[in-house]
């Protein structure tokens, strides 16, 4: 199973390169690009990033797995060579998928992996090259691409080969600015189309709303939708939402526009912006307080309550969450008046304070 599909050498590179020509051109002639507003910098990390992990840690990480394989696990090379090839791939889409979504999930919830995959949410713009904005680092770490080392290994590179053209389109099609999956939500014949495709891969909107700088759109949620080419594993384990919309902001609260030098390279470079994540000994403090904080708001009114405890703007969310299991709660005034939150995050009743927080003074 090892020999080139359908007997062309790297055709699988070649069709991988072609998806991104496509969706370059369909977003150059839809006139995207031309008022794109990306930085240089923007652009290094970005079409970088895909020249990078396309013939540096991919490479790499395949050419690990075999001088590694070899020595470990000998018994297990060209072990699926004779199996069938949909089986295989199959099982290799499933486990990479499912590899991928907690890796991506991870990312977002533990902050020294958080640091690695924070360049690919500063992003400010969606387009086909954003899938390919991470830190180096977090390339050679992800689980997913030993896995495509380990299978290939194994004797399955056609199904491998196979996978990965048919996981770029998705991934490349879900961050380009041609937003394929909006006609299907415009007329009403095609809405069961949609729902379909929607609950078995990634749309457009549905990863959008990943990239959205705030919950408070009531579209956007940073802290959901992991998904990478199956939107299944968000509904499996319960970080799905789905909206057929597209926040109109997209990137970080707060962002200190780090070089590009930082985003990609850290931690060998940190950041020379004081109080970037990213920035040699910075540190979230916890900025609970135990007295309630009292709020004006006019009914009908929205605002993100911080739950993590480390928002500079208490009691209200600033991003800070970023990195850790914590997610803000969107909430609605349902008066004019005051009204006091809790600030201790100590409260039964979030966001309003019920003064647990005279318990543990």
């Amino acid at each position: 199973m090892n020999e080139p599909l359908f007997g062309i050498p790297n055709l699988d590179g070649y069709i991988v390169i072609g998806i991104v020509l496509f969706f370059s051109l369909a977003e150059t002639i839809a006139g995207y690009l031309t008022a794109s507003k990306r930085t240089f910098g923007d652009w290094i990390q970005e079409a970088g990033g895909f020249i990078a992990l396309s013939f540096i840690y991919k490479p790499l990480i395949v050419f690990s797995a075999f001088y590694f394989g070899g020595s470990l696990i000998p018994d297990v090379q060209n072990y699926v060579a004779n199996s069938n090839l949909w089986a295989v791939f199959l099982i290799y889409l499933l486990v990479d998928d499912v590899l991928q979504y907690w890796y991506h999930r991870f990312g977002h919830e533990y902050g020294w992996l958080w640091k690695l995959h924070r360049p690919h949410h500063q992003a400010e713009e969606m387009g086909f090259f954003v899938s390919y904005r991470n830190a180096g680092l977090y390339y050679l770490l992800m689980p997913n691409i030993w896995w495509v080392g380990l299978v290939v290994f194994a004797g399955g590179a056609k199904a491998v080969a196979i996978g990965l053209i048919v996981k770029q389109l998705v991934i490349i099609g879900s961050h380009s600015l041609v937003r394929w999956d909006e006609v299907l939500y415009k007329y009403k014949v095609l809405n069961p189309l949609a729902t379909v495709l929607e609950r078995i891969i990634v749309t457009p909107a549905f990863h959008y709303a990943h990239h959205g700088k705030s919950m408070i759109d009531g579209i956007s949620d940073p802290n959901g939708n992991y998904g990478n080419m199956f939107s299944i594993w968000d509904q499996m384990f319960g970080t799905a939402k789905f909206t057929r919309r597209y926040p109109s902001q997209i990137g970080l609260v707060n962002d200190p526009k780090d070089k590009w030098t930082a985003s990609y390279f850290y931690p060998l470079i940190a950041s020379d912006k004081p109080g970037s994540e990213i920035s040699r000994g910075f540190k979230k403090e916890l900025t609970t307080k135990l007295e309630p904080a009292v709020c004006e708001f006019a009914a009908g009114e929205k605002y993100l309550w911080c739950r993590c405890g480390r928002s500079q703007n208490q009691p209200f969310c600033d991003g800070s969450h970023h990195g850790t299991k914590f997610k803000p709660l969107l909430c609605t005034s349902k008066r004019d008046g005051s009204t006091k939150l809790c600030q201790c995050k100590l409260t039964n009743s979030p966001p309003f304070c019920d003064n647990s927080h005279s318990a543990a003074s």
